[in-house]
């Protein structure tokens, strides 16, 4: 089974028809130890589009997040993606060795009042000397929210961001990427168990289910 291959846009469109999708899936499939995990699965995402992807535990939605991103070889197909793209996990990972500083400027390179105006927009003024402990596990998630957005990414791509916090800190942090998401042209692809968060937060919702799994609209 070939490798999956990634092929990236080239970002022109025809002014004349609809605008480019900016990230598109094709897979044949994928299988472990000879079980077939996913089945086929044609997607798009389009700008400034925000699609949730729903489904039960197990049934493969962490992995074809992680296809999407390049961080999984083992299946055939091809992904088109844009050059700026990033991801938010179910944990913060931030590098709990380095400051909050530190976490945007390495991996993005960040100056000192691009850092700044990246903390001030997730509610952390003043916090770029205090190191990832020190945060409570709402103000790592802004800073996990910070990163993803202070890089300008084309899609961002969240699994299970919120998952694991209380009702209020819940809200407040889907209100947060809100209003992020309003004031960056950027489209997202969200993985949740959480019904009312997809319906809050995405324009389009998906199912993926079956063995193997495979995509589908939401209640076909």
């Amino acid at each position: 089974m070939p490798n999956l291959k990634l092929v990236r846009d080239s970002g022109i469109a025809n002014p004349a028809e609809s605008p480019l999708p900016v990230l598109t899936v094709s897979l044949e499939g994928m299988s472990f130890g000879g079980k077939a995990v996913l089945g086929p699965i044609e997607f798009k995402l389009a700008p400034r589009e925000t699609v949730a992807i729903i489904g039960p535990s197990g049934v493969g939605k962490t992995t074809l997040m992680r296809i999407i991103a390049g961080l999984e070889q083992r299946h055939a197909g091809h992904v088109r993606r844009p050059g700026k793209l990033a991801m938010v996990f179910q944990e913060p990972t931030l590098m709990r060795w380095r400051s909050v500083a530190d976490n945007l400027s390495i991996t993005l390179g960040l100056t000192r009042v691009q850092i700044d105006t990246a903390l001030e927009e997730v509610g952390l003024p003043g916090r770029g000397g205090a190191f990832p402990d020190q945060l409570s596990l709402g103000q790592q998630r802004r800073l996990s929210l910070a990163r993803a957005f202070a890089g300008k990414p084309d899609v961002l791509l969240m699994d299970e961001p919120f998952v694991s916090l209380d009702a209020d800190l819940s809200d407040e942090m889907m209100t947060l990427f809100e209003r992020l998401r309003d004031s960056h042209p950027v489209a997202t692809l969200l993985v949740t168990h959480a019904i009312p968060e997809a319906e809050r937060l995405a324009n389009r919702i998906v199912e993926l289910s079956g063995t193997p799994a495979q995509l589908k609209p939401r209640g076909a």
